[in-house]
């Protein structure tokens, strides 16, 4: 899966955003090969020096999809409304998005140390 990632900086005008918003929402999520898409508000800046008040997500299956998705009419629109909205405080980019549930994590997790302790036996008998 690959996503378009939106970070849009901290705005002097958070209202007339907010406002904008919906109609931003509403053509990006007329984009041919949109699977999902996510927000997220921040509400705490804990480190850096670069100041992001939102993320926004756009999953695709493919990064030619997504590109597909930017070029079409309706991901044009998306993008001058979010220009326009923005004072062009956003950056864009696309990313290879990979993700699992904790439970397969910890079943990973618990075969590598089960695998590890067996391994630590064996080099310990050999020594």
């Amino acid at each position: 899966m690959h996503k378009l990632v939106i970070l849009i900086e901290s705005l002097p005008d958070q209202t007339a955003f907010d406002e904008a918003w919906p109609q931003f929402l509403h053509a990006a999520e007329g984009m041919p090969g949109l699977i999902s898409e996510s927000t997220s508000r921040v509400d705490v800046f804990l480190f850096g020096s670069y100041s992001v008040s939102m993320v926004h997500e756009l999953y695709f299956d493919t990064p030619e999809q997504a590109r597909e998705a930017m070029a079409s009419p309706q991901g044009r629109l998306a993008g001058r409304l979010l220009q326009a909205m923005t004072g062009g405080k956003v950056t864009l980019f696309l990313a290879d998005h990979k993700q699992d549930k904790l439970e397969n994590i910890r079943k990973h997790l618990t075969a590598e140390l089960s695998e590890a302790a067996a391994n630590s036996g064996e080099t310990q008998a050999g020594a």
